[in-house]
This record gives structure tokens, sequence and C-alpha cells, in this order.
């Protein structure tokens, strides 16, 4: 199995906010990053969506957008972005989806030799922070926590462990957070996040950190094509 991976899709079958607005590289994303998937991904392989998938502000509405993924070959994991105000409850939404799509909310969730864990994450400046921020920033640290400890008891021998977030972990990268401190005890094989946008490579913290591998998969930071992180 194939395993890859692609953020803040940001897509809007049914509201008018096209994201070529913000630049011409948008233009035509969702047709170009379809192509890719059809072409890279087989019945078998995983896909894995970090967050902000629609601009829809209902389920009703980001329904189409839905579809539009899971009618695309492979499983899908889909995790909750700081755009995506139409995600409704977890069971509402499982509800809504095929049983090849799945969604990571205080959970994991385990395929063949691997699992997966993760939440949506927040971010928090070391100062300056409002009191907001800060319950949002404790509480997805515990939400994070129960999707490592869920992951702990479905991993079995040889599995590998990705976890999965929507913002970075850090907002610097030299300094320790909630979600590092939980990662580094974990020891994930690879660490997922997106939500960055316009950032060049040398700018972006991925690769090795603290002995953890970190990749940011924004789809305009891979190009509008999907990202292989692994194969198990």
């Amino acid at each position: 199995m194939k395993v890859f991976a692609i953020s803040d899709l940001h897509l809007s079958e049914t509201v008018d906010k096209p994201m070529s607005v913000f630049g011409a590289q948008w233009e035509g994303h969702w047709d170009r990053i379809r192509a890719d998937w059809r072409a890279r991904v087989g019945e078998d392989d995983l896909v894995l969506i970090g967050g902000d998938i629609s601009w829809a502000m209902t389920l009703p509405e980001a329904l189409p957008d839905l579809a539009s993924i899971m009618e695309l070959p492979g499983k899908k994991v889909l995790l909750r972005g700081n755009h995506d105000y139409w995600w409704p409850s977890l069971t509402k939404l499982s509800a809504a989806l095929d049983d090849r799509t799945f969604v990571l909310q205080n959970n994991a969730l385990r395929f063949p030799g691997l699992v997966v864990a993760g939440t949506r994450g927040w971010t928090i400046a070391p100062e300056g922070a409002s009191e907001e921020d800060r319950k949002i920033y404790l509480r997805e640290g515990q939400r994070l926590a129960l999707s490592l400890k869920a992951a702990q008891a479905a991993r079995q021998t040889g599995d590998r462990l990705l976890v999965h977030f929507h913002y970075p972990p850090w907002v610097r990268a030299e300094e320790p957070t909630l979600f590092t401190e939980q990662l580094e005890a974990a020891a994930p094989d690879v660490v997922l996040f997106g939500h960055l946008h316009r950032v060049r490579p040398e700018e972006v913290p991925e690769g090795e950190l603290r002995g953890l591998r970190y990749q940011l998969v924004s789809c305009d930071y891979l190009g509008f094509v999907l990202k292989e992180i692994m194969e198990v």
C-alpha cells in the first residue's frame, strides 16, 4: 500500500470562492490534483487529506466537494482544518461518507502496516496569546493525547506510525510545544502538516528535526500534486 498526502484543497463547488483570487498558480488547481491522483493512486492505496478541505459553511454545502473526493481511487482519511466550518459531529460526518473514507478526530486509524493518528493543532505564540487561543491549544493537546493513546492500542508489531496535523506542531521550530513533546515521546515515522502557503522550501523546517521527520503537504507547496509519503 502506497501512502500519499495533500492538504488545503480549499474546494468550492457550491460557494463562490475560487482559489485563483490568491494567484494564477491556483487556476484549475483541483483539476490538476485530480489528474495526478488518478494517474498515481491505486484502489488499495491511502490518501491523507490534512484539512481546509472545503470553503462550504454547512455539511450540505460541502457534500459535492466530499463527493468529488470520494469518487477518486483509494482509501481516504480526512482531518479538520481551521477553515472547515462545515465540519459537523463525527457521527454526522461519518454517516455522509462512503466506506472507504475515514475521519481522524480524537481517534487513530489502522490500515495494513500503518497506524494514523493526529489532530488539527493550533497556532499559539509564546508571548501575547489570547485566552481563547490558549484554551484551544490546550484542548488540541488533549486531543492529540487521545489519538496517540488510541494509536498505541491499535498498533501491531511492525506497524509504522504516522501523525497528521493541519497546523505545524510548533510556531518556532526550535521551541518545544505540547505537540512536539508528545510527538517526541511517541516517535512516529513521519509527521505531516499543512496550513502554510506561499512559502519556499528554505523557509520550512521540514525533514529531520530533533529526531523526527516532518513534511509540509499544503497543495500549493507540493505544486498541486500528491506527495508520496511511504509504502507499507
